[in-house]
């Protein structure tokens, strides 16, 4: 903001009256946004909201949300929104279940990642070719393994 306040023309004139409109204090923040997703059939006016609990509260936003699983099918999940905290990365994951599995995948890929780099005696077989073949084929092994086994059986 300027240091001082100069009127229209030539010469400086301190201005007397204040303004119908006043400025936003520098230490407020100012939230205009569209809290529905379809829209309104008519304007509504919301009076006597004085809190942003109020507002979310009165409005109930939400929105449904369309994801992509990792075999190319829509998850569509819902999310609902009761205070500004709802927006934080960490609780849309904590309210979605497909975000939440996403998460944990990761950070399972995180530990693995960790444990690779920090175990030498894998990394030494990972830079032999033939070591390197073998524990891929464990691997694929396991897998083929995993995908066979039957929860009935285990349940029995």
């Amino acid at each position: 903001m300027a240091m001082f306040e100069y009127g229209i023309g030539g010469n400086v004139e301190k201005i007397d009256a204040s303004e119908a409109i006043a400025d936003i204090p520098h230490n407020r923040t100012l939230l205009v946004e569209k809290l529905t997703a379809d829209d309104p059939v008519s304007p509504e006016t919301a009076g006597k909201l004085e809190t942003i609990e109020d507002v979310f509260a009165h409005f109930k936003p939400n929105i449904d949300v369309a994801f992509e699983d990792g075999e190319g099918q829509d998850v569509v999940e819902n999310f609902r929104f009761k205070n500004v905290a709802d927006f934080l990365i960490a609780n849309m994951t904590k309210n979605s279940p497909f975000l939440k599995d996403l998460d944990n995948q990761k950070a399972f890929y995180n530990r693995m990642i960790k444990q690779l780099r920090s175990n030498k005696i894998m990394q030494r077989a990972l830079q032999n070719p033939d070591a390197r073949t073998a524990f891929v084929e464990s691997l694929q092994a396991l897998l083929s393994e995993l995908e066979s086994y039957d929860v009935k059986k285990v349940e029995e």
